[in-house]
């Protein structure tokens, strides 16, 4: 993973960016790159605040190193991503929970706003074995029900948020798992990373938050 900047329009802007090179397989529900397929790299790239541009696609594939890859945006800094491990699955998550939301709310009911800091909930996973469609297919369910499951945890009323983006980056060859539900072997170590990382980064998200240790001013 390669933290990077740039500026665009006055503003100083992170990307995160993770070069996998062939050999890779991936699910996302990301802009640039969604659905499942062929993969050699993942962004996350940071926007303003009321992100306006009507090309986020063209956008995603300008930022992007070129060739087949995943792009996703947020307006949270990629600078405090969190990260978890467990047991060979890996999760990075950058969490911004300005306007958490219920994803069956009743039809016209407003989404509150939490603080001024903006942001979404994105992402990016690992695991070092192959899988078949369907077993990609549970693996975001599960990753979701995890993100969900730490959100509540960390004390937020909400599923997540509506602009929230997901991608699992899995190897293209070798046996290939059927399932990937909370309890089958790999996707329980996915939950566990998912929910780690995401719980980090929504408890780190709090307005006046400082990590412990942290001298005050």
């Amino acid at each position: 993973m390669k933290l990077g900047y740039r500026v665009e329009d006055g503003d100083r802007l992170g990307s995160l960016l993770w070069e996998f090179g062939p050999g890779w397989r991936m699910i996302s529900s990301a802009m640039l790159g969604g659905g499942i397929g062929p993969r050699t790299w993942v962004l996350n790239a940071q926007v303003v605040a009321g992100y306006a541009r009507m090309d986020p696609v063209d956008h995603l594939a300008e930022l992007g190193p070129g060739g087949d890859g995943v792009g996703m945006m947020t307006a949270a800094s990629v600078d405090r991503c969190t990260s978890a491990a467990d047991g060979g699955a890996e999760a990075v998550a950058t969490v911004g929970l300005r306007v958490p939301t219920w994803a069956a709310a009743p039809e016209g009911a407003a989404d509150p706003e939490l603080a001024p800091m903006v942001g979404t909930v994105n992402i990016v996973a690992t695991l070092p074995v192959a899988m078949t469609d369907a077993a990609l297919v549970n693996a975001v369910m599960t990753m979701t029900e995890a993100k969900t499951q730490a959100l509540l945890e960390a004390g937020y009323p909400c599923t997540g948020t509506a602009s929230d983006a997901v991608c699992l980056a899995v190897p293209d060859s070798g046996p290939q798992e059927l399932f990937c539900g909370p309890r089958s072997e790999w996707g329980a170590r996915l939950a566990r990373a998912v929910h780690a990382a995401v719980r980090q980064g929504a408890v780190s998200w709090r307005p006046g938050y400082r990590k412990p240790g942290a001298e005050l001013s």
